[in-house]
């Protein structure tokens, strides 16, 4: 029961960021604005479901990294792709 209220947590965390990332993109009036959206709060969402997937297998006895290994790219990355794209 515990680990079901702890991934529906995350998922629930990782929906939410995503949505408002989400709705940063589409609201925001300036390019520059709306690079914050999807870097900041998309990342925080897939974090979210990346480690509710994380806790799930787990708690299955079925652990993995590859979970991890995303995470750790994607939280690399995305900040990095959009200072790439801010000095463009």
């Amino acid at each position: 029961m515990l680990l079901e209220i702890a991934v529906s947590f995350f998922l629930l965390v990782g929906a939410f960021f995503t949505l408002v990332g989400a709705i940063g993109l589409v609201r925001l009036p300036d390019f520059y604005m709306r690079l914050h959206g999807p870097t900041k709060a998309t990342t925080l969402g897939v974090g979210g479901t990346l480690t509710a997937s994380m806790i799930f297998f787990a708690g299955t006895g079925d652990p993995s990294v590859h979970e991890l290994l995303i995470t750790l790219f994607l939280f690399v990355t995305a900040p990095v792709s959009a200072n790439v794209l801010a000095k463009a």
